[in-house]
């Protein structure tokens, strides 16, 4: 007679349904490794308080298992508990087993050899005071045990003298323990480094391309400035993207310390494991180029700077990341310039006048020399045929002499007019920058051209030549010509 129970039977099919048979104790291990699997012995945690008992204070960890921590850790010098339900603390996970999370600020007080192989082997941090400088580093006191931090270990940052760091209290990783806890070695740098990595982690979990973002300037360099966004992530803003203006040196825009904001524009992922993020300050900015058109038109005499000469001109800085192009033929109207920096330099500031502008192409065309005027506008009322004036010798040629008459205004004494001087070879042996007395023969402005004639030119048949001015003996021109008809009506 079979006696077996058939619910037993259901059961035992249920099991082996799969071809194979879990056991309770199988389950369990496998339900408490997934409610643990987020946290490890070490890892530092802000939870809440959800209760409080006589001796436990119970803590959410953000896992389906509740933390536990002993209330004497948590209570004041008065030896009372300065928190309550709802409260957040900031934690280390120092054991996790058998379904239970405990936490602790950190290994501190009296402890045996057993704690402190605890805390090496768990990597659980451990409380310690920084007592003395030592050679290569400094002496930790830690439950009640003399440690040794390398000054490499002591800080994230480079440190140059450790005394700054006397007498405080921080908390440190046991990296060594040996003879008997007589030599023991901690580091502060490895916990700050895992913890920074974790925030490290959830700032960029948040973050997209594009993204505005806010921080304070590390460091600066030749090629651009290092932006801190969360402790020890940085990224950087390449000389190029600082500013719509042209930046020579990232210290023209900002200083070590400064908050300011940059949009994310890249980010890469390194063969170490790190990323290069990518930042842009100008483009938190507006686009001036957008608004140019209603700035500025075409005739408009504004003053800019100078940023840099090239062989065909230099560029003009009218308004902040605005540039335009002064072409070496428009720099003057005075000279003719070979060099643009014979004539400005990096820095200066011009008037320029605007003659075209292009926003789509993001182009300018500027002019000097219609900012100063153009001395050729009145130069037909300036110097009339006739007038005598002195001017300057500004270049010989072979065709005859270059005379300056004013800044920009140059008249030509052609050899056919340098020999009717009363003494050619004179003029012909001056020298650039000598006077010359000229007259006004004829101008031409649309031409630019003004021609000349030595200023004690003898014309044929000129009347002048008889003057008595020049030698009395010879008489007046009209006084010969009056007394020659007379001779003839009295015939």
């Amino acid at each position: 007679m079979d006696m077996s129970d058939p619910f037993d039977d259901e059961l035992q099919n249920d099991e082996t349904e799969n071809g194979e048979e879990e056991s309770f104790a199988d389950l369990l291990a496998s339900y408490e490794s997934g409610l643990n699997n987020d946290l490890r012995v070490g890892d530092k945690v802000t939870v809440n308080i959800i209760s409080i008992g006589k001796d436990t204070v119970f803590v959410d960890t953000g896992s389906k298992i509740d933390g536990s921590v002993d209330k004497a850790e948590l209570l004041d010098e008065k030896g009372e508990l300065p928190y309550g339900e709802g409260d957040r603390l900031t934690l280390y996970v120092v054991a996790v087993k058998e379904g239970e999370i405990h936490l602790s600020k950190a290994i501190s007080g009296i402890g045996g050899l057993h704690m402190l192989q605890e805390a090496h082997d768990g990597e659980i941090p451990v409380e310690g005071r920084v007592t003395e400088t030592c050679k290569g580093g400094v002496r930790v006191e830690i439950l009640q045990r003399r440690a040794f931090c390398p000054i490499s270990q002591i800080d994230l940052k480079y440190v140059e003298s450790p005394d700054p760091y006397l007498g405080q209290t921080f908390t440190f990783l046991i990296t060594q323990l040996a003879e008997n806890g007589r030599n023991i070695v901690v580091s502060r740098r490895k916990l700050l480094s895992r913890e920074q990595e974790k925030v490290q982690k959830e700032f960029l979990a948040g973050v997209r391309n594009g993204d505005v973002l806010s921080g304070t300037v590390s460091r600066l360099m030749s090629f651009g400035a290092f932006i801190e966004l969360a402790p020890g992530l940085e990224g950087m803003v390449h000389i190029s993207e600082l500013g719509w203006s042209r930046v020579e040196t990232a210290e023209d825009v900002v200083t070590v310390g400064d908050e300011v904001k940059a949009r994310l524009i890249g980010v890469e992922k390194m063969e170490n494991g790190r990323v290069k993020l990518s930042l842009s300050m100008k483009q938190v900015q507006e686009d001036p180029w957008l608004s140019v058109g209603q700035r500025f038109d075409i005739g408009d005499k504004v003053k800019g700077k100078v940023t840099r000469c090239m062989d065909f001109g230099a560029f003009v800085e009218i308004a902040p990341g605005i540039e335009g192009l002064v072409h070496i033929s428009e720099m003057s109207y005075i000279k003719r310039v070979m060099n643009p920096e014979d004539v400005v330099a990096a820095g200066e500031t011009v008037p320029v006048v605007i003659k075209e502008m292009n926003p789509e192409s993001r182009r300018i065309s500027l002019s000097m020399r219609d900012a100063e005027g153009d001395p050729w506008l009145d130069v037909s009322e300036k110097y009339p045929p006739g007038q005598r004036i002195e001017g300057v010798v500004e270049k010989h040629e072979s065709f005859g002499i270059f005379v300056s008459l004013e800044p920009g205004v140059t008249g030509l004494l052609h050899k056919s007019r340098i020999s009717r001087a009363e003494q050619p070879s004179a003029i012909e042996r001056l020298k650039v920058g000598d006077a010359l007395p000229v007259i006004v023969e004829k101008v031409q402005p649309g031409e630019r051209r003004i021609t000349l004639k030595p200023g004690d030119a003898k014309e044929e048949g000129d009347w002048k030549q008889y003057s008595t001015d020049g030698d009395p003996s010879l008489g007046s021109l009209g006084e010969q010509l009056q007394q020659a008809l007379a001779k003839k009506k009295q015939h």
